[in-house]
C-alpha cells in the first residue's frame, strides 16, 4: 500500500514518475491548450518534474525540449508578447504592467522593449481604464467639499498608477474637466504619429 496515499478520507494512487515520452506529451498538451512563452513552458515542465519526479537518474534537458517546440513553431515569444501586450492595453493597463507581465512570462528584455505600447496606445489605455472605473471626467460630478474631492482624486491617481500608467498621463486624465478635452488630448498624439 505504499503506492497509495490518503486524501480526505479516500485513498488515491500516487502518480507515476515521468519518462521522456510522458514529459513531451505534457508539453504538447500544454502548448495546445494555452498561448505560452518559452519561459512559461520551461517553468511548467520544471514544476511537473518536481511534483512527479523522473524515472531515470539523469534529468531530461528541458531547454532542448523547449527549443524543439520553438523550432516547430508551437511556441513563439514574439507572437505571445504581441498578443499579451495588446490584450493588456485594450483592457486599460499601462506600459509598466505590460512590461511586468512579459517579464514574468520569461520574454527576453529586447523583445519586451520592442513590444512596449507607443504614446497613442498608452493614452488610449489610460482612457479605457478611466472610463471603465469612472475616473476623472467619466465619473459623477458631485458637489463635494474640497477635502473629499482631494481624497477621491488621490485614490484615482493611485489606482491608475498601480495599473501601470505613467504619472504624467494619469494626471492629464484625472485633471481633465471634460471628456471632450480628453478626446482632443488623444487626437493630438494620434495626429503627430500618423
Amino acid at each position: 500500500m505504499d503506492d497509495e496515499r490518503a486524501t480526505f478520507g479516500r485513498t488515491r494512487r500516487r502518480t507515476k514518475p515521468l519518462d521522456r515520452t510522458r514529459l513531451e506529451e505534457l508539453a504538447v498538451a500544454y502548448v495546445a491548450r494555452f498561448a505560452t512563452s518559452t519561459g512559461k513552458l520551461r517553468a511548467y515542465l520544471e514544476r511537473k518534474l518536481r511534483e512527479r519526479g523522473f524515472v531515470d537518474e539523469e534529468l531530461p534537458d528541458i531547454d532542448s525540449l523547449v527549443s524543439k517546440f520553438v523550432d516547430k513553431g508551437y511556441v513563439d515569444d514574439a507572437a505571445y508578447g504581441r498578443a499579451k501586450a495588446s490584450d493588456l492595453t485594450a483592457r486599460g493597463y499601462g506600459s509598466r504592467r505590460v512590461e511586468q507581465s512579459l517579464r514574468s512570462a520569461g520574454v527576453a528584455e529586447d523583445l519586451r522593449d520592442s513590444l512596449q505600447p507607443g504614446e497613442p496606445q498608452r493614452r488610449q489605455a489610460a482612457l479605457i481604464l478611466a472610463r471603465k472605473r469612472r475616473f476623472g471626467p467619466f465619473g459623477e460630478m458631485r458637489d463635494t467639499d474640497a477635502e473629499e474631492g482631494r481624497r477621491r482624486r488621490e485614490k484615482q491617481l493611485a489606482a491608475m498608477v498601480r495599473a501601470g500608467h505613467d504619472f504624467e498621463i494619469v494626471r492629464c486624465v484625472i485633471d481633465a474637466r471634460t471628456v471632450e478635452e480628453l478626446e482632443l488630448w488623444l487626437a493630438e498624439v494620434a495626429d503627430e504619429s500618423g
